[in-house]
């Protein structure tokens, strides 16, 4: 088999290649470890920034956002129990955000890319890349546990499969910038059937650890407790989880948080990682695989639809006009937004999160942080941008490196 572009991972950013590929004229195929039930069942949270969105409109693949996504204008912030508002619009000329589960975007792109007949390989297993430094690339897998391996040719390859992948595991195994951060908290994440907590996103920062109270439906809510990164679910009763989220998200208004059955629960760690290194000859990173933020900024599936963005553009100007000049400039765009969003996702978790390490003399620095940021209009404007999402840098240089 030969094709353009061979795209490893069925995640966000490797749908989305192959969608934006596809309406330019260019070929792929996806190789993918995981079944389709599987990618489409795997639950994450999802806040869209609104240059995403845009892109998932103007490509076809945003109806049903448009009818199921939760548009918020704002989000609450809170430290102890003082809440303000943050209203994106008035401070962004008009920007907002979508709420609408990282599952669900897949289950749009992948029904659009079977019902376009894209090549879709799922289920595979052993694939690894080869000749990535010359002309003609090539990736090997097996269809299937114990089948005959096979091998399909091409002038790309777009790592697309995440922080465990194959493709990263070959771009950093020898001279490699990387550069990593793991959070000494996690968060613990429940789906909950109950009404509504909050008209918009709130996040709140408590003596006894950090709250996120986010929507998912009508009667089905999503919320995060910080906890130690190596507590144990097995220790956290739904008695005990609902008690917190009380506890942390209370304002002294009354008005508690009503409870309801949880469906599922489970502990995530929290890192920051960006490999600088993007590209290696012909095979280009992208999403996790080449960057991995906490998820308090909401900027995870974000950056990999960025990133896309900025690859898709440059693939296309090579084929439809025989210039490398945008594929050879692809990492030095895409960091300018990647090292962003980690600046603005390191600033919201030092922000909501409690320390136990931290003096009092700098637990008080945070509490003023806060009351700073909330009575700033520069501030709030500054958060808001960040939030909605930032422009793509297309045609500004990387800053020079500092020793």
């Amino acid at each position: 088999m030969h094709t353009n572009v061979v795209i490893i991972g069925a995640g966000p950013a490797g749908l989305m290649l192959s969608h934006l590929l596809s309406q330019n004229g260019i070929d792929s195929i996806i190789l993918e470890k995981r079944s389709r039930k599987e990618i489409e069942e795997t639950v994450r949270a999802g806040v869209l920034e609104q240059g995403t969105v845009d892109l998932l409109k103007e490509t076809g693949v945003g109806t049903r956002i448009e009818h199921e996504g939760f548009e918020h204008e704002g989000i609450y912030l809170q430290f102890g129990q003082k809440r303000e508002r943050i209203d994106f619009p008035s401070l962004t000329g008009g920007k907002k955000v979508v709420v609408y589960p990282q599952h669900e975007v897949l289950k749009d792109l992948l029904k659009a890319r079977i019902e376009d007949g894209a090549a879709i390989h799922f289920e595979v297993n052993e694939v690894k890349t080869h000749a990535i430094h010359s002309n003609k690339p090539y990736v090997t897998y097996t269809p299937v546990k114990g089948a005959s391996e096979e091998t399909i040719t091409c002038d790309y390859i777009a790592g697309c499969d995440g922080f465990h992948g194959p493709c990263r595991e070959t771009v950093t195994e020898s001279d490699c910038s990387e550069y990593e951060k793991l959070y000494d908290y996690g968060w613990l994440g429940v789906l909950a059937e109950t009404e509504v907590a909050s008209d918009e996103l709130v996040y709140a920062n408590h003596e006894n650890g950090f709250a996120l109270l986010s929507t998912r439906t009508p009667t089905l809510q999503r919320f995060y407790l910080q906890v130690d990164r190596k507590d144990d679910i097995n220790l956290w009763s739904d008695d005990r989880i609902w008690t917190e989220l009380k506890k942390r998200s209370d304002i002294g208004d009354g008005k508690e948080l009503k409870d309801g059955p949880i469906v599922s629960k489970n502990i995530v760690s929290m890192r920051s990682y960006v490999c600088e290194t993007m590209r290696k000859g012909n095979l280009f990173l992208a999403g996790d695989a080449a960057h991995i933020v906490p998820p308090t900024g909401a900027k995870g599936l974000n950056l990999a639809i960025s990133d896309i963005q900025i690859l898709a553009e440059g693939l296309k100007e090579r084929y439809h006009n025989g210039s490398e000049n945008l594929l050879d400039r692809y990492e030095e765009i895409a960091l300018q937004r990647i090292w962003k969003a980690q600046r603005f996702s390191s600033f919201m978790t030092t922000l909501l999160h409690t320390d136990v390490k931290k003096t009092k003399f700098e637990r008080k620095i945070q509490e003023s942080e806060f009351h700073y940021l909330v009575s700033s209009e520069a501030a709030k404007r500054s958060l808001a941008e960040n939030y909605t999402g930032l422009p793509i840098e297309w045609g500004r240089a990387l800053a020079p490196q500092y020793s």
